[in-house]
């Protein structure tokens, strides 16, 4: 499970409107979620941003959590990221 998330985000990455459509998904992560998250995912503890490859949360809380946000969370995932949809 541990490694399907990476995969997982960057599927939905993706997938994520027309504005992003023409980056493939490894490029994607790279420029929107790597800064906090680690290039590998590994997460940035300076940052207070946690690792991909060790979360708890499957496939579908992985979609929620990007595409509607959790209020309690820290921006940018405390609201959905525009233009990712699930796919």
């Amino acid at each position: 499970m541990k490694f399907k998330v990476i995969p997982t985000v960057v599927t939905l990455l993706a997938m994520s409107g027309a504005s992003w459509a023409a980056e493939d998904g490894s490029a994607l992560y790279k420029k929107k979620c790597s800064g906090c998250h680690g290039v590998n995912g590994e997460g940035k503890p300076t940052v207070k941003a946690p690792g991909l490859t060790s979360t708890s949360m499957d496939a579908s809380q992985i979609v929620t959590h990007l595409t509607t946000g959790e209020p309690s969370s820290k921006p940018p995932h405390n609201k959905g990221i525009s233009h990712l949809k699930e796919g």
